[in-house]
């Protein structure tokens, strides 16, 4: 299970970049969420560590249940899939300066004008995620992405 954050200023999107296991892509700010820990909080803690910036949650837009085939793992001694919830909030940056992360799984952290989203490489969280910002009525789904 993981929690993330769409954080948007004016016309721009805050992502972070991953980079993890020889795959890469810009990212929606979040991550594992530890045990015990409530996913509103790990939502806020991810996007502290990612970005370098303090944020408050809206609301929240919706979970995606995810499938990554045994073979696509990151661990290539996984012989099971995994099954994913990603659960996504809407978030608003209250303080912090944009930094990097350090030893993490996420390299860089950046602005980007929504746009030019689809100059990018993103993964498919982003579009998932911007999908239930707009159409709320969808807010649990599934898939691949």
């Amino acid at each position: 299970m993981a929690a993330y954050g769409v954080v948007i200023k004016d016309d721009d999107i805050l992502l972070a970049h991953w980079n993890e296991g020889g795959r890469s892509g810009w990212t929606l700010p979040g991550g594992g969420i530890d045990p015990g820990e409530d996913p509103a909080d790990a939502a806020v803690r991810e996007i502290l560590e990612e970005t370098g910036y303090t944020a408050k949650l809206d609301n929240l837009l919706g979970i995606h249940s995810y499938v990554v085939p045994a073979e696509q793992r990151l661990d290539p001694s996984a012989v099971v899939p995994l099954h994913a919830l990603r659960i996504v909030y809407r978030a608003q940056v209250t303080g912090g300066e944009l930094t990097d992360e350090r030893g993490g799984s996420t390299d860089m952290a950046a602005w980007h004008p929504l746009a030019s989203l689809s100059e990018l490489d993103t993964v498919g969280l982003v579009a998932v995620a911007l999908d239930m910002l707009e159409n709320p009525q969808t807010q649990a789904g599934n898939g691949h992405s």
